[in-house]
């Protein structure tokens, strides 16, 4: 198999395996934040990633709010169980600045969890684990958009950097922002993120004398809160239509 269908076919498995790279994370990450708590000094760098790491999540959230709020419905950057789905190309808001915000958005998200450990040297292997796994995901998304919209796609990427932005000529969404949409889609990244800064903080106690307390403190607050939001909005979509919009 040449090397170019390889990496289209590699980006598919992982795509639709997507899920499990988060709980690896999490497994892994618990770990190494006990092995840094029992065994390793804590020093100021660990200190500031665990302080940073809460500024470094919400700018991902943010990223991503940002961007599912101006997106339309079926356009790229749109994939599902059953394969790509894209009927229009985003080329204006975010996207006219970077081809993936929703990944960039994740991985500040996700680098945001791993900072919780206090290591450095776990930080910077997600990093290079995530970069890896998802340059195949965004090159089996790249094939369909290319055949799909040939000319009009390259053109896009020929001024359009993948992650990190290179110009700033940013074009007005063709859509007003939409806080159904928000709310509908991005319920579970702020109950997760608030969850998983709870758990490690839990964890981390846990570590220092091998015994569980539950402390009433601002990871806890967050993530009973973001639960309650979690499961209203998750209410709210089942049973009504509230949040349901025309065409987005």
């Amino acid at each position: 198999m040449a090397l170019q269908e390889e990496l289209k076919q590699q980006g598919d498995v992982l795509f639709r395996y997507r899920s499990y790279l988060p709980l690896i994370l999490l497994i892994i990450g618990l770990w190494v934040k006990i092995y840094q708590v029992r065994f390793i000094e804590h020093s100021i760098l660990a200190e500031l990633l665990e302080t940073a790491s809460i500024f470094v999540g919400i700018i991902g959230l943010s990223i991503r709010v940002f961007t599912v709020g101006y997106t339309p419905f079926k356009t790229s950057g749109r994939n599902t169980d059953k394969g790509q789905v894209a009927e229009g190309l985003n080329t204006t808001g975010i996207y006219s600045i970077i081809r993936n915000p929703l990944y960039l958005g994740n991985y500040f998200m996700w680098v945001a969890i791993a900072m919780l450990t206090g290591n450095v040297w776990f930080m910077l292997l997600f990093s290079l684990v995530f970069w890896i796994y998802y340059e195949r995901i965004v090159y089996a998304e790249e094939s369909f958009l290319r055949k799909k919209f040939g000319k009009l796609y390259l053109d896009w990427t020929e001024k359009t950097p993948v992650f990190l932005p290179r110009n700033f000529n940013y074009k007005k969404p063709i859509n007003t922002f939409s806080w159904k949409k928000v709310a509908k889609n991005e319920k579970n990244g702020l109950f997760a993120l608030f969850l998983l800064f709870w758990i490690f903080d839990t964890v981390g106690k846990f570590a220092e004398q091998w015994t569980f307390v539950i402390e009433e403190n601002w990871q806890l607050f967050g993530a009973v809160s973001t639960c309650i939001i979690y499961l209203i909005l998750k209410y709210i979509k089942k049973y009504t239509d509230l949040l349901d919009e025309s065409g987005r």
